[in-house]
């Protein structure tokens, strides 16, 4: 018996051929190539049709961020002050927050945000009395730095002596106690967090627990170490380069400078130089008072040699004498020419002489 069922008729498909005037195309996206070999679905902000959103303030700093250091000098001056294991400071060291707070003017002025208030009758006054104010309104990028830019552009113009009182507390106008920065240590530890110097813990204190700082990364604090030693102990006529920042930096030898000064101020400098003998180490803050003599006075190294200078508290070290005849040579040069109208490294000299009258360096 034959089987009998339905069968499907099979028709052959015909694929259309477009005409002289026709064309075709296929429903699928074709993809964007690009130089690095990969492709991407058309439509795409990387096919140039769409638009992506950035910060106009990123493309203003992109070329200054060239010429800045990783680490400001604040967070510089901590990190000399921090415990490697323990991740706190001495809570003996009651000079560090006045000391930061020169930092902040100093950094400010290193990137050309803020300069004396231009006034020929300003040189009849002492440094830490001439007026500041901001000549850059730009964002530095560090919340501290922006923070303090804010506060001196929207007040009236001050002494660079006043603005450190005044951001440290140390104040007996209630009026302007608003212009104390707070935290500065805690935000700036968060800060070199941030920036994998350092890592964050909790330790107990018998009554109570603390977040800690424990260094994280000790290749950057012993870089930092170095460029101090290197400064404070060289015995030739010329400053290695070891004892200067990162090459290409902005202002490298006024920022050693200003490290050293400030790590000595901040009471920190003899963590730096634990590792030296006891003689080094008295031959390193002698010359360390050398330089902060020779650079607290406008235009550098213009200082008077009088009864003032032989009542520093260590005497003058003459074997360093040459190698900071070299250091004036090359901040000069940094300068520039008409160094002596440079509005902003004036307040350099400023803040140097107010820590030379801090209580731990008379």
């Amino acid at each position: 018996m034959a089987q009998s069922g339905l069968s499907r008729r099979r028709v052959g498909t015909s694929t259309p051929t477009p005409g002289d005037g026709d064309t075709f195309a296929s429903s699928a996206p074709s993809p964007v190539g690009n130089s690095n070999g990969r492709t991407y679905g058309g439509g795409t902000a990387l096919e140039g049709g769409g638009k992506i959103a950035y910060d106009p303030r990123d493309l203003e700093t992109e070329g200054e961020g060239k010429s800045m250091p990783r680490l400001t000098i604040l967070e510089e001056v901590l990190l000399l002050g921090i415990k490697d294991k323990q991740g706190y400071l001495s809570f003996w060291n009651d000079n560090i927050s006045y000391a930061l707070r020169g930092c902040i003017l100093m950094e400010l002025a290193l990137r050309r945000r803020i300069g004396m208030v231009k006034d020929s009758a300003r040189r009849r006054y002492p440094l830490p009395d001439r007026l500041i104010e901001v000549i850059d309104e730009r964002q530095t990028g560090e919340t501290i730095l922006d923070e303090a830019l804010k506060m001196i552009k929207a007040s009236e113009k001050m002494g660079v002596g006043t603005w450190i009182d005044l951001m440290s507390g140390e104040t007996w106008n209630v009026m302007k106690i608003g212009y104390q920065l707070k935290q500065v240590r805690e935000r700036l530890a968060k800060g070199l967090v941030d920036k994998g110097v350092l890592r964050t813990e909790k330790t107990n204190f018998l009554l109570f627990d603390m977040a800690t700082h424990p260094v994280a990364d000790a290749r950057t604090k012993d870089e930092v170490m170095n460029r101090v030693i290197n400064l404070l102990t060289t015995r030739t006529t010329t400053v290695p380069d070891s004892a200067l920042g990162k090459e290409g930096t902005q202002f490298r030898a006024v920022r050693a400078v200003c490290l050293v000064t400030s790590a000595y101020a901040a009471s920190v400098l003899e963590n730096a130089l634990a590792r030296l003998g006891y003689d080094a180490r008295e031959a390193a803050l002698s010359r360390c008072d050398d330089i902060l003599a020779e650079f607290s006075a406008w235009p550098f190294g213009a200082r008077e040699g009088g009864a003032e200078a032989q009542q520093r508290r260590r005497p003058s070290s003459g074997d360093g004498s040459s190698s900071i005849a070299e250091l004036l040579r090359l901040a000069r040069a940094e300068v520039g020419a008409d160094g002596t109208e440079d509005v902003s490294i004036e307040i350099i000299s400023a803040v140097l002489e107010v820590f030379t009258r801090m209580d731990n360096l008379l």
